[in-house]
């Protein structure tokens, strides 16, 4: 990916099988993006779970994970960080950050 730009490819992991989502691995890191997203966050299925991020972490790497959707407190923020995510999206990060 290029120097200059940031290149953050999604996986709406709710919606995926395992299966889908190793291949989706394989893409983003062919591509040589720089991050894979584990959700758009507005999925009715849902989020980023602890599974989703640790199965990123594990196919994808290098690339970097950033966690995003249904993360609401500190604890899930760092759950997702010790599961392999180096950055976190949420809507919840001032209330996050002021319940330290």
């Amino acid at each position: 990916a290029s120097t200059n730009h940031l290149l953050k490819v999604i996986l709406e992991t709710a919606a995926l099988t395992e299966d889908q989502i190793i291949a989706g691995c394989r893409c983003v890191a062919e591509a040589q993006a720089d991050f894979v997203k584990t959700s758009t966050g507005l999925h009715p299925a849902g989020g980023a779970t602890l599974d989703s991020v640790r199965l990123l972490h594990k196919h994808a790497s290098p690339i970097r994970v950033k966690a995003a959707g249904g993360i609401r407190d500190a604890d899930t923020a760092h759950a997702m960080i010790k599961a392999g995510a180096v950055r976190i999206g949420c809507s919840a990060s001032v209330q996050i950050v002021h319940s330290q």
